[in-house]
């Protein structure tokens, strides 16, 4: 075949791409030959910088030309910081938070897997965030995109992972940092011999001015269950979120961009999402905060998430079946008509 075309190499490369995924399909590997020509084929990542924080954990920095960056750690496959070309912090990180295994970190981006809050036997939001993950040497190839950085991780099912949970499995996170934007791919793969399902979400703690000059706006009409009142299904009745409160909702079937609009700062969130229908909004006020060993008392004034989140519906996979999401954060400043940003604007980008 490739004789007949004079772009021979374009003609290989479709070709095994075509042959990994079906071997990844039908075997749930890929054949050492052609794995090692894929690899040959990806076009370089660029080095990746590690360095260890104060207690040891391993800690990638991602940077881009215009002067953000990233830092993600290897415990919990988890963002911990993004900053923006001014060096602003956009993600919130507690100030009582526990940066020691085996205990959770409250900020920036936890992944819940396989399950979200209680709902089920595992700990609360499953122990994905609670374990050390590795690099993945051998990520399928994405679309390379230029003045990006990223970082590929990967957490596979140990024999303490079995005993409670008996399911063999290999969760990916691919973190991709560009010009105001951050990307998350999280992909699920059943390497076990019957099926399987799960719960899953990114855990996004923003870091807002002040909790009580915030709105939240895609999620209007939509239904939801209220965790404060036994998980009671409502249907939202409000223009947009605002909170004066406490508040925990988890938001079904959600649009696939939300915005969360911070007054104070003129800066807004865009959450572009696929393959997580719902979405979680929680802020936990003040009485809550002081119970909460690992949050300050006054931390909930300057924070809020809005999760991506597969949690009514869990995800089914068949052996050797992969489930694959993706999230953007982007941030556009804010205009104002009315002293309110116009939804449409930044909901459907209406000019």
């Amino acid at each position: 075949m490739t004789k007949r075309h004079e772009n021979g190499s374009l003609v290989v490369f479709l070709w095994i791409s075509f042959t990994s995924q079906k071997l990844e399909w039908r075997k749930g590997k890929v054949n050492p030959f052609v794995s090692s020509i894929r690899a040959r084929l990806r076009p370089k990542a660029m080095p990746l910088n590690i360095v260890r924080d104060a207690d040891g954990l391993p800690r990638i920095i991602l940077t881009e030309p215009t002067g953000s960056s990233a830092e993600v750690l290897l415990y919990g496959g988890q963002v911990v910081s993004w900053k923006n070309e001014r060096r602003e912090e956009l993600l919130f990180m507690s100030s009582k938070a526990s940066w020691k295994p085996p205990k959770a970190i409250r900020g920036g981006i936890p992944v819940c897997f396989p399950q979200f809050g209680n709902l089920g036997s595992l700990e609360q939001h499953g122990f994905a965030r609670n374990r050390m993950w590795s690099l993945d040497s051998d990520p399928s190839p994405l679309p390379p995109a230029n003045n990006q950085s990223s970082v590929d991780l990967v957490l596979k099912s140990t024999e303490e992972d079995l005993k409670i949970w008996p399911r063999s499995f290999e969760l990916r996170l691919r973190v991709t940092l560009s010009a105001g934007k951050l990307t998350l791919i999280p992909r699920v793969r059943n390497t076990d011999h019957k099926a399987f399902s799960f719960m899953f979400a990114l855990c996004n703690y923003l870091s807002v001015s002040d909790i009580s000059e915030v709105r939240v706006e895609g999620l209007e009409t939509l239904d939801y269950f209220d965790n404060l009142i036994n998980r009671e299904r409502f249907t939202e009745q409000a223009d947009a979120i605002t909170f004066d409160g406490e508040f925990e909702r988890v938001y079904l079937s959600t649009p696939t961009k939300i915005a969360i609009i911070d007054h104070e700062k003129k800066r807004t969130f865009e959450l572009w999402k696929d393959g997580m229908p719902d979405a979680v909004v929680w802020n936990p006020w003040d009485k809550k905060a002081k119970a909460l060993p690992d949050l300050g008392d006054e931390d909930y004034q300057s924070m809020l998430c809005v999760d991506s989140a597969a949690i009514e519906t869990p995800i089914i996979l068949k052996p050797f079946e992969e489930w694959k999401g993706r999230q953007e954060i982007s941030t556009v400043s804010s205009s104002y008509c009315s002293g309110q940003l116009d939804p449409r604007r930044v909901l459907y980008g209406f000019h």
